[in-house]
């Protein structure tokens, strides 16, 4: 008999506008690459302001990619190693390390979020893989929320309620708990 694990993903764009932070949970089902995340992150934007999408793989890792009008993504992954052995954020890892997702995407499994089973030993290798290419601690750009009043050092402070403290600095910390 096999057991079932469930890898469990909450995902949030909080879009500023000129009333402040507006906050919204929202459903990954279509979001396989960085691309797919912006444009999402870009849809839901008013009038090409900011907007941030958060990820996080619960007690795992969270990322943020902050989407500013036109301009390429910026991301930062709270702990790249992790990141990279789950489905959402090997998208972002390989991203920040220009690494080919297509050259593992055997070791993907379901984008839901879902890994069901017990891993068997390619799932192994390919985390082990993973491992060499992404080291453990953050990556990316630390400074992405600086000018929002999140330095660096805040940044890499936080940890399981990352989004909460977040959207408290910015001052949308109710909006965020009505949708969470």
């Amino acid at each position: 008999m096999t057991s079932g694990r469930v890898t469990v993903y909450f995902a949030a764009l909080l879009a500023r506008t000129e009333d402040g932070w507006e906050a919204s949970d929202t459903e990954l089902d279509d979001v396989e690459t960085l691309s797919d995340l912006t444009e999402l992150a870009r849809g839901a934007a008013v009038d090409e302001d900011t907007v941030l999408a958060y990820i996080e793989q619960e007690d795992a890792w969270f990322g943020l990619v902050r989407v500013d009008g036109e301009e390429d993504p910026r991301i930062y992954i709270s702990d790249a190693a992790a990141a990279a052995r789950s489905s959402y954020g090997v998208m972002l890892t390989d991203e920040l390390t220009e690494h080919d997702a297509e050259d593992d995407l055997d070791r993907l499994v379901d984008l839901d979020g879902t890994e069901d089973g017990e891993p068997d030993s390619d799932d192994e290798d390919a985390s082990d893989t993973a491992d060499e290419i992404v080291q453990p601690g953050p990556l990316g750009d630390p400074e992405v929320l600086a000018d929002l009043g999140i330095g660096a050092k805040e940044l890499r402070a936080l940890n399981e309620d990352a989004l909460s403290e977040i959207a408290d600095v910015l001052g949308c910390g109710e909006v965020l708990e009505a949708v969470r």
